[in-house]
C-alpha cells in the first residue's frame, strides 16, 4: 500500500465505502499521539476476544493475520490476558463513541490511520480518546508491583487493545 491508493471496503458491516492513502504506512506518531503496538502486534498478541475484524481481510494487509489470533466466535483465552475486557459494539453505539465512517470504533480507525487514511477531524476525536485512555496506565502504575504483569489483567488487556503499553 502506498500514498494514493484507494482501498474500498466491502464487508459486514461497512460497503462501498472507500478511502485515499495520504500518508505512509506506519507513520503514526504525532505530537500527543505516540501508540506502543502496531494493529499487526495487537492482533498477533490477542485482541478482542479473537472477533474483531475477522471479515475485514480483503482491506487490511494480509501479513497482519498471518500469526493473528482470531475466532469465529468471541473466545476471551485468545486475548493476552486471557480475559474478558471489552463490550459489545451495540453498548459503544449507544454511549456515543463510534465517529466518522468507522463503524467498528477505535481500533478500526486506527488501521485505518496506520495504513495512511487521514481525516483531520476524525483524527483528532480518536487520539484525543486514545490520551484520555492513558488513565488506565496510571491505575495499574499506582495499584500493581513493577513488573507484575498479572497484576489487574483487564485493564492491562483494555490497554493493549487502546495501543498503549500493557506491560508497565
Amino acid at each position: 500500500m502506498r500514498i494514493g491508493d484507494v482501498i474500498e471496503v466491502n464487508d459486514r458491516m461497512q460497503s462501498g465505502y472507500s478511502y485515499r492513502l495520504s500518508a505512509p504506512v506506519g507513520e503514526v506518531r504525532s505530537e500527543g499521539f505516540q501508540p506502543h503496538y502496531a494493529p499487526k502486534e495487537m492482533l498477533s498478541m490477542g485482541v478482542f476476544e479473537g472477533k474483531y475484524c475477522n471479515d475485514c481481510t480483503a482491506e487490511l494487509p494480509a501479513d497482519w493475520f498471518e500469526a493473528a489470533r482470531i475466532a469465529d466466535r468471541p473466545d476471551a483465552s485468545l486475548n493476552f490476558f486471557g480475559v474478558k475486557s471489552r463490550q459489545p459494539l451495540a453498548v459503544w453505539r449507544e454511549k456515543g463513541w463510534i465517529y466518522g465512517p468507522d463503524p467498528r470504533g477505535w481500533f478500526q480507525w486506527y488501521c485505518r490511520y496506520y495504513l495512511g487514511r487521514r481525516l483531520p477531524e476524525i483524527d483528532a476525536i480518536q487520539m484525543g480518546r486514545w490520551r484520555a485512555f492513558a488513565r488506565h496506565a496510571g491505575q495499574v502504575r499506582a495499584n500493581c508491583y513493577p513488573g507484575d504483569v498479572f497484576c489487574r489483567p483487564r485493564q492491562r488487556q483494555a490497554l493493549l487493545q487502546w495501543s498503549h503499553d500493557a506491560m508497565i
